[in-house]
């Protein structure tokens, strides 16, 4: 069943979709940045000069979700979201637009652009892409003929990085939570951090030599830093969300995440280990941090509670200007979305907040309250993931919500990053019956502190969030009022049946194996217990999604329909795991926002 209806018409003054750009990279003489942005209705590759120049819309057909610029600077290397499934394609163009060219990711595989200080480039322009289906290759690839040389084979790698002669791989290797980096030369291997089942090696880049290894990993520590040989890099209380290194290898900048979401930016003097912080960041959060080839000119993404991604830059140490939008004044919406802009004086600014679980676990999140202090409708946020986190960044949903007068709570259960590999990995199998204590935690201290009427709480996720939703409804049918589960998995044997063997594979250390934890993977489906779910719920998922494929909300609806519960499926269409234009999201806001308000 498709329904695109709209129940109740959205506070007027709040726009479903402000647009967002991220992704930057920079021109070989860092002159000019090629970024991506939504602000025309779905991602595109834009261009602008570093001296304020007017933006360029690269003209290409589809929705690219990411943008690398070769070292001659004659191409740009772009990740495009497939049609008709949750995959990639690697594509190249010449920054005029011309030359576009599909390079890997054909059906039924995905393409990965590596990233590291190569951004994916050798010295020469050639392309380094992992294509993934059941196996993976790592691909060395020509812009101007698509002719391509396989440089590694193996299961569960990726290519993070290269050298500028194209000679030494650094590939990330192993399913979830327990990641090693593999440097790869000559046909020879070498392990650089072996994970042993205790943490692991998510992201980092090498010297230009090779020499060095720069590993962001929480192996032999509880919290994620930086590793480069002899050498470790932590900061007390914070995490290493990104490295990048410089081309010249001279000049490293290190993202950390300090204070339960928020970012802290440090440059690195490779040669004398000595930490410069970049102060004042634009926004509370940043990444996508990126060098220009002598470490000199600085560009990332950065965001906040009261506005959204955006793209900024610096040069030898001066303050962070705007590149991507103004700094100041109202929000902008994408085209599409109901209202044009938004004053940022009327957005809610969440706080953090602090809740114990059963078992004393802290569970750490941001409250977004209306004005008023009387208990009032309350809906409690899950994140997807799980191995991501809540940050104090702009929601277009949340500011809907509390424009009707619904607050939102957005925690961290346990099972996200951000607060190190122990929390991480506190909902692996068996312990996953612990998130949903934490969900049922916070909904009981919300009512407590008198936050939440006790008969108007909702409970609203994405993706795993979707999945907790599920999870959650049908455990503690009497704490929720309402739900609305996006794109969630209700039943792990169809899951792991249909879902993109890619996905499924590296999943097993994070929700357990289909036929070994059959047993447990059936008590943890939703679907098991969905004779318990009282609360009236609407299900939204995208037509072309094949990570968690459609058919995952479908059941849930069929199951629903027979019995005569208040239920609706709203389908997407043209939508895959992430909504990427701006009239899916828009309806999304609109029925889940007229759906909690309707029974609120």
């Amino acid at each position: 069943m498709t329904s695109p209806t709209v129940t109740h018409a959205v506070h007027g003054h709040v726009p479903e979709d402000l647009y967002a750009s991220w992704s930057p990279s920079l021109s070989p003489d860092a002159s000019r940045v090629a970024f991506i942005s939504d602000r025309g209705g779905y991602p595109q590759v834009w261009l602008r000069t570093l001296d304020g120049g007017p933006l360029t819309c690269v003209p290409l057909d589809g929705r690219v979700t990411a943008v690398t610029w070769s070292p001659t600077g004659e191409w740009l290397a772009c990740l495009f979201a497939a049609r008709g499934a949750s995959r990639n394609e690697a594509w190249v163009v010449r920054p005029d637009g011309s030359g576009a060219r599909l390079v890997a990711g054909t059906a039924p595989g995905t393409a990965v652009l590596t990233q590291g200080r190569s951004r994916g480039w050798t010295a020469d322009g050639a392309l380094v892409v992992t294509e993934t289906c059941t196996a993976s290759q790592v691909l060395r690839i020509h812009p101007e003929t698509g002719e391509r040389s396989v440089l590694h084979e193996g299961t569960l790698t990726t290519a993070i990085d290269v050298t500028p002669d194209g000679a030494t791989l650094l590939l990330r290797r192993g399913p979830r939570g327990t990641r090693d980096l593999v440097v790869v030369n000559a046909g020879t291997e070498h392990s650089v951090i072996p994970a042993f089942g205790e943490g692991s090696s998510e992201a980092g880049c090498l010297a230009p030599d090779a020499s060095v290894v720069y590993a962001c990993t929480d192996v032999a520590s509880e919290l994620a830093q930086l590793v480069a040989g002899d050498r470790v890099v932590g900061r007390p209380n914070a995490e290493l969300d990104e490295v990048a290194l410089s081309a010249d290898g001279r000049v490293a900048a290190l993202t950390w995440n300090v204070g339960a979401g928020m970012s802290a930016l440090t440059l690195l003097d490779v040669g004398t280990g000595a930490q410069t912080e970049v102060t004042p960041l634009p926004r509370e959060v940043v990444h996508d941090v990126g060098l220009s080839e002598d470490g000199s000119v600085l560009v990332l993404t950065s965001e906040g509670p009261n506005d959204t991604k955006g793209v900024w830059w610096s040069q030898s140490g001066s303050a962070l200007a705007p590149l991507s939008s103004p700094a100041r004044g109202p929000l902008h919406a994408s085209r599409g979305a109901s209202v044009s802009d938004l004053d940022p004086r009327e957005i809610v600014v969440p706080q953090p907040r602090c809740v114990r679980s059963s078992d004393g676990t802290r569970i750490n999140g941001w409250l977004y309250r209306p004005d008023g202090g009387a208990p009032g409708p309350t809906a409690v946020w899950l994140h997807g993931g799980p191995e991501s986190e809540e940050r104090p960044v702009y929601s277009s949903l949340f500011q809907s919500l509390l424009a009707e007068g619904i607050a939102v709570f957005a925690p961290n259960v346990r099972g996200s990053s951000g607060f190190g590999r122990t929390f991480r990995s506190a909902d692996n199998g068996a312990r996953r019956y612990g998130a949903f204590e934490d969900v049922a935690a916070c909904a009981t201290d919300l009512v407590e502190s008198g936050i939440a009427d006790p008969g108007r709480l909702a409970v609203v996720g994405r993706s795993y969030g979707g999945y907790l939703t599920l999870a959650a409804l049908t455990r503690y049918p009497h704490l929720f009022r309402v739900g609305v589960a996006v794109c969630g998995m209700s039943n792990f044997h169809t899951w792991y049946a249909t879902t993109e063997p890619w996905i499924g594979a590296v999943a097993v250390t994070k929700y357990g194996d289909p036929t070994q934890d059959a047993e447990l993977l059936t008590d943890l489906s939703p679907m098991t217990w969905l004779d318990e779910l009282r609360a009236p719920l609407l299900l939204v998922h995208g037509s072309d999604d094949t990570n968690v494929p459609v058919s995952e909300s479908e059941q849930v609806a069929a199951a629903l329909r027979r019995r005569g519960a208040p239920h609706q499926l709203l389908i997407l269409e043209g939508e895959g795991h992430e909504l990427l234009a701006t009239a899916s999201r828009v309806a999304f806001v609109h029925a889940t926002v007229g759906w909690l308000v309707e029974y609120l």
